[in-house]
């Protein structure tokens, strides 16, 4: 082989085509950025160039255009490829000195705000709820209580005696014309009422007090509500009473002159107390009933005096 002279150079040159790019297609150039560090500070930076056909239909530009150009359509290109979620990670610890560096942008969906909002709330329900049934819960015990420390707590009731002013039997007839024997009668019965509560006090009335002979009412009175406070008691005095009362076929077993009886007459007294307490307002109001049955032996002799009745009545 024989070396190639300069003109030999110089036409072969001539004759083989140069590589250009194709008309039409813009140059780009990727950069890469290269560092050298000294003592942890940036220098001057170097861009290497790598020419790519970009497939629009632009002109080239110079360097240092097609530089910046290169650099906006990479980032351009990079955050566009960004999905939701992602992270950005940019070159040399995040930007130039001096720059804020990129925040991820936040993206919730509407149905997680949703649920967030839904699980905020639902405690707050539940908690409202829970007091609620709690503070019921609460308040039933305790009433309960009040009401079972109410009940052993009942009144004392004694019947202390019976005066009879008069007793007498005359001739009448009733409402029908129909002839009978009439009485009338006047006494007063006493007894004594004791609220054994600590903490509370009661409201009392009574059933009518009836005054019988052979199941034939010959008298009635009635006991007048009061109140009477705790850990305190009082004497009841109660007017039984009968006007002309028909005695039909009992009479006759009466003797009597003049009108006025002059044999002992076996009589029965008989009525019920009710007493209600107010312990927590008209929540806790335990009632307490208690029936007297008393047996009366009036004697004529013994006309305003008061018969002791002590022994002679039963409690239920």
């Amino acid at each position: 082989m024989h070396a190639k002279t300069d003109s030999e150079v110089t036409s072969l040159a001539a004759s083989s085509p140069t590589r250009s790019p194709p008309r039409g297609r813009p140059v780009y150039y990727v950069q890469s950025p290269s560092r050298d560090s000294h003592d942890g500070e940036k220098t001057t930076t170097s861009f290497h160039s790598t020419p790519v056909l970009s497939p629009m239909g632009s002109p080239p530009h110079s360097h240092s255009s097609v530089g910046r150009h290169s650099r906006e359509s990479s980032t351009s290109r990079f955050s566009g490829s960004l999905k939701p979620g992602s992270r950005k990670i940019l070159p040399n610890g995040g930007g130039r000195k001096g720059q804020k560096p990129w925040k991820e942008p936040v993206i919730e969906e509407e149905g997680l705000l949703n649920a967030e909002d839904t699980e905020k709330g639902l405690p707050r329900r539940c908690y409202l709820l829970a007091f609620v049934v709690g503070f019921i819960f609460l308040f039933s015990f305790f009433s309960l209580i009040l009401w079972g420390a109410s009940r052993p707590q009942k009144p004392q009731i004694n019947i202390k005696s019976i005066t009879f002013e008069h007793f007498s039997l005359s001739a009448g007839a009733d409402s029908t014309g129909v002839a009978t024997e009439m009485s009338s009668m006047n006494s007063t019965v006493k007894f004594t009422y004791r609220n054994t509560a600590t903490f509370f006090g009661v409201h009392v009335t009574s059933t009518p007090l009836d005054l019988s002979y052979s199941h034939l009412t010959v008298g009635t009175g009635s006991v007048n509500r009061f109140y009477q406070s705790r850990k305190s008691q009082r004497t009841v005095a109660v007017v039984v009473s009968g006007n002309k009362i028909p005695m039909y076929g009992a009479g006759a077993s009466l003797s009597s002159s003049g009108g006025n009886l002059t044999a002992p007459v076996h009589l029965k007294l008989d009525f019920m107390v009710r007493s209600r307490a107010y312990v927590l307002g008209k929540l806790v109001k335990p009632k307490f009933f208690k029936n007297i049955d008393c047996s009366i032996v009036f004697d004529p002799k013994k006309i305003n005096v008061a018969l002791s009745l002590k022994n002679s009545c039963t409690y239920d």
